[in-house]
């Protein structure tokens, strides 16, 4: 069993940044974020290979946000900047897979990340 822990949301105003963290028990996995703004179905954000050595992020976030892991730590961490009010949403940690929610095996619970303009 997997359990994945976000942290690292929260208020913050355009323009600003944030990193989100995930604390992973268990196996390890390539491991994915995604986000859900409210009324919006849940979209992938970015993903990264157990070895940390390939990304993939989505058009809409490329250039701003960093994915990385620190395997020693069992981590991950998604690094956002120039943040802007609709990247408001809450975003999930996600484990297996690559970019595609169906093919993901473990969700964490999520941390609410919320831009004012």
């Amino acid at each position: 069993q997997v359990q994945l822990v976000e942290s690292g949301g929260g208020l913050v105003q355009a323009g600003g940044s944030l990193r989100l963290s995930c604390a992973a028990s268990g196996r390890t996995f390539s491991m994915n974020w995604f986000r859900q703004a409210p009324g919006k179905e849940r979209e992938f954000v970015a993903a990264i290979t157990r070895s940390g050595g390939t990304t993939l992020y989505a058009d809409s976030v490329k250039g701003r946000f960093t994915i990385s892991r620190d395997n020693a730590e069992n981590t991950v961490y998604l690094q956002m900047n120039s943040l802007k009010p609709e990247d408001t949403a809450v975003y999930y940690c996600a484990a297996g897979g690559w970019g595609d929610p169906s093919q993901v095996a473990y969700w964490g619970k999520g941390t609410l990340v919320t831009v004012s303009s």
